[in-house]
């Protein structure tokens, strides 16, 4: 038998609260995803103003990056021609992204779960998304 560690509805929303704190202080509406650590979804939040989209690729970050249990942006560079994972993108129906904005979420060294951010640029989706990471965090820690 497996013992299973996974995010929370309640664990879901405090990542979504710091990823869209911090694209409200950047001035970029987005979409955000939250996803368990077998890619299945949460919660999603599209801010007003998120791209519509948005809504699709920010729900494949967060399962690429709680299912392959890396970065989106790590794909990316090993997804190139010659590279290792070269054509992974392609895999899985395309639904595996290969552009910065989806992050693993780990406790205890083990990702428990992924979050995914799409409307501005990669790093940009990369920034709100570790922002969530820091605020979810902080508040189990609390």
């Amino acid at each position: 038998m497996l013992t299973v560690a996974r995010l929370s509805v309640e664990d879901a929303r405090l990542l979504i609260a710091g990823a869209s704190a911090k694209a409200r202080e950047i001035g970029l509406p987005m979409c955000i995803a939250v996803c368990d650590e077998s890619g299945q979804l949460i919660a999603f939040e599209r801010m007003d103003g998120g791209k519509i989209t948005s809504t699709i690729i920010a729900q494949d970050k967060a399962y690429t990056a709680a299912g392959a249990k890396r970065t989106t942006e790590s794909y990316g560079m090993a997804s190139q021609p010659g590279s290792p994972a070269y054509g992974i993108n392609s895999a899985i129906g395309g639904r595996l992204m290969v552009v910065g904005g989806g992050l693993p979420v780990l406790a205890g060294g083990e990702v428990v779960g992924g979050i995914g951010l799409s409307s501005g640029t990669p790093a940009q989706d990369t920034e709100c998304a570790q922002a969530g990471i820091d605020h979810w965090a902080a508040s189990i820690t609390a």
